[in-house]
């Protein structure tokens, strides 16, 4: 039998003290058919196959060359059909309740005139652009692509840990780690029925293409690129496999034009309109007349062409209001505002250090909390409570004394953990799931999400930039969950 460990304190996905769960018990008995040198080849292969289909993504500042492969990790997060219901269900109501918010604040701001939000910490917030005021999006719709972020507690509580409305990248590793898995680990998909992830780019595709712009003729089948900032940018990879797979041409800045308000990209045979760009750049970058203008990337006027309803940008421009680590905590309030409805997925306990008594119980309890700043992501300005030093402590709190409402601070969690398999052996780490959300005229979770992990033992920090990996993630199907063991066999014909 395979020497794993025993769950402990911690709430583990596969672990039950140091029996599997039910949901895990057949790929737990297929992982013992395996000798340590079978996984250990296995793992090769895995690492090989990444690397030679160029699955990188860049690490800025590392010594020794920036791009590196993912990280993988085989043993994969299993989720049964009951629980995704749940999440499914929740990261619908909280993308929709978003939208509702940012389709609000860029127009009537019934929800700041009603007291709910104070006006100072939108008008207040970086990325909240006036430009955008009373412009109308197609189908109303900000939130194109949303990657919403879950950790588990010690009781196994999902709660919801940040939102991201921007530019949410990673969906290109959940196809590949997907790949990955059919191709070195055939054998654990012969006792499993899971969802399928064959459907979902058709389902991404169909969502781009409903927001035609306004002055587009009903009949006429929309234009899009994927707009992106080059091979140097860390998720490059994500950019490819995207225009790829979405069949839309990858360009960059300097292969678009505006010309009375109209987009067109260069090409061979001249200028040819665009309806759609799907962006993989930040605002501050997208238009050097109205914001950097010492932004390269893109593309001069594009706002006024986006004004004049004669493009589509997605994300839409300014979304980054709603994502703010600030703003999360009033996330629940938005569901009862504009659903009337109560939040499915809880929101973790947020104290805000623009306010003096929050403020100031915190800085008595440093050691226990994780203070995070607002505006950044990937781990980064981050303490850590219970892993700082005096020092680091000390550091924090005078940023927070001079900049109080550039932080917010959250009680620590004992993150729910997995086991990995790196350098021959098995491990617990701390996982964390992105969902992604598509959404057109209506919208589509993707089934399962990408499953990061702390390959660094006793990390918290799950991000690639920071030694995180990835796993595969499994959404059991429901027929398979309510069948007799008997009657599983026909079940898997043409699963696989």
């Amino acid at each position: 039998m395979m020497n794993l460990y025993e769950s402990g304190l911690f709430f583990d996905e596969m672990l039950d003290g140091k029996q599997p769960k039910p949901h895990y018990r057949s790929f737990y008995q297929k992982l013992n058919a395996f000798s340590k040198a079978q996984l250990d080849e296995k793992y090769q292969q895995a690492q090989s196959s990444f690397l030679r289909q160029g699955i990188t993504f860049t690490v800025y500042g590392a010594q020794g060359g920036t791009e590196r492969t993912m990280p993988f990790d085989f043993v994969p997060i299993i989720i049964p059909y009951k629980q995704w219901e749940m999440i499914e269900a929740g990261v619908k109501q909280r993308v929709q309740a978003l939208n509702c918010f940012l389709q609000d604040i860029y127009d009537k701001q019934t929800i700041i005139n009603d007291g709910l939000i104070p006006r100072q910490l939108i008008e207040n917030n970086p990325y909240y652009y006036y430009q955008m005021l009373g412009v109308k999006v197609p189908i109303n719709n900000h939130i194109f692509i949303a990657g919403i972020d879950l950790i588990r507690d010690e009781h196994g509580t999902y709660f919801v840990l940040e939102d991201n409305l921007r530019n949410p990248s990673g969906i290109s590793y959940v196809f590949q780690n997907r790949y990955v898995m059919k191709e070195v680990y055939p054998e654990f998909f012969s006792k499993h029925a899971i969802q399928s992830l064959d459907k979902q780019m058709a389902y991404m595709k169909k969502a781009l293409l409903a927001h035609r712009p306004r002055c587009l003729p009903p009949d006429t089948e929309p234009r899009a690129v994927l707009l992106t900032a080059g091979m140097y940018n860390s998720a490059y990879y994500d950019h490819v496999f995207l225009a790829q797979q979405l069949n839309i041409q990858l360009v960059e800045g300097h292969d678009l034009v505006v010309q009375n308000d109209k987009v067109y990209k260069k090409t061979i045979y001249g200028l040819e309109q665009i309806d759609i760009i799907y962006r993989r750049i930040d605002d501050d970058f997208l238009d050097p007349i109205v914001f950097r203008e010492d932004s390269l990337l893109g593309v001069p006027h594009i706002i006024a062409a986006y004004k004049a309803g004669n493009i589509a940008i997605l994300n839409a421009i300014g979304n980054g209001v709603a994502d703010d680590k600030a703003m999360y905590a009033y996330v629940p309030d938005m569901i009862r505002y504009y659903l009337k409805e109560e939040p499915i997925l809880q929101n973790v306990t947020t104290y805000h250090l623009s306010d003096d008594s929050q403020r100031n119980w915190v800085l008595a309890h440093m050691k226990e909390l994780v203070i995070k700043n607002v505006s950044a992501s990937g781990g980064y300005d981050m303490l850590i409570g219970p892993h700082a030093s005096e020092d680091e402590i000390t550091r924090f709190k005078q940023k927070i004394n001079e900049k109080p409402s550039q932080y917010i601070a959250q009680p620590t969690i004992k993150l729910s953990r997995a086991p990995a398999f790196q350098n021959s052996r098995f491990y617990p780490c701390h996982v964390d799931l992105r969902v992604y959300a598509m959404k057109g005229e209506d919208i589509n979770v993707l089934p399962g999400g990408l499953s990061r992990v702390a390959l660094k033992e006793g990390s918290l920090v799950v991000n690639s930039s920071q030694g995180g990996g990835a796993k595969d993630t499994w959404i059991l199907k429901e027929e398979w969950q309510h069948a007799k063991p008997s009657s599983r066999r026909t079940l898997l014909d043409g699963k696989i």
